[in-house]
């Protein structure tokens, strides 16, 4: 059976100018060695101009969200062929912000995976539960559904990435234990269609952190919010992921 690839995801999120490219020729310098994926996903205002400056290293640019459609009357949208266009390899998709601030139910999150990979791009489809839900106990009922929901037909380890962010972990700097990660990503194995999908987990991931949760079985990387701001703290959680 194949394994998964590790990679570590950057989600820049609504932050980002052109001089803070400065910080991705940081990373790509630090990160010059072979080793595992790295991927810097910046506004859309950033993807073509990062891809220029990545360009030659091993440090990749990918886009934060897409539309469903190729093309057509979606002002403000940013379809799938139009990411890859400007450089793009990947884009998040069903990040936990863009179900709660914009009302994306898996089957729109689907819809967008599907266009993403006709595009050529690899969707890292996210999935994650609120605090009431963990409560609730319902964490595994939760994120298996939103998988179940979110992943169109034809998804593979080759066009598809999962990404398990707790939503009350993300940007609150509280994790999980190591062993409630552990539930959730070895159901994730499981349930995913091809067992060498990568699993990232995300959700205040940092220096301190990193190689301790990439210890952790079927944990095939991270999906790192502010700690990819920096390159100095990013490429560390890199150098950790590189010594898993």
């Amino acid at each position: 059976m194949a394994e998964a690839c590790k990679l570590a995801a950057g989600n820049w999120k609504m932050n980002g100018l052109r001089a803070d490219l400065a910080e991705a020729r940081a990373l790509a310098a630090a990160c010059s060695e072979p080793g595992c994926g790295v991927l810097l996903c910046p506004p859309a205002t950033l993807i073509a101009p990062m891809a220029e400056a990545l360009a030659g290293s091993r440090v990749m640019g990918g886009g934060q969200d897409c539309h469903a459609s190729e093309s057509g009357a979606h002002t403000g949208d940013i379809a799938a062929r139009m990411l890859a266009d400007a450089g793009a390899r990947h884009v998040i998709l069903g990040h936990s912000e863009r179900r709660a601030d914009h009302l994306e139910s898996s089957e729109v999150v689907a819809a967008k995976a599907r266009a993403a990979q006709a595009a050529g791009l690899v969707a890292i489809v996210c999935v994650g539960e609120t605090e009431a839900e963990r409560d609730a106990g319902r964490t595994l009922d939760v994120v298996l559904g939103q998988l179940a929901a979110s992943l169109p037909d034809g998804s593979s380890a080759a066009n598809t990435v999962i990404a398990y962010e707790p939503v009350w972990a993300i940007g609150t700097g509280r994790t999980p234990s190591l062993e409630q990660i552990a539930e959730v990503h070895d159901a994730l194995r499981t349930a995913v269609p091809d067992a060498a999908m990568s699993l990232l987990y995300g959700g205040s991931v940092k220096p301190g952190n990193a190689a301790e949760i990439f210890a952790i079985g079927n944990v095939d990387g991270a999906l790192v919010g502010g700690a990819s701001l920096k390159a100095a703290d990013f490429a560390a959680i890199v150098a950790a992921l590189d010594a898993a």
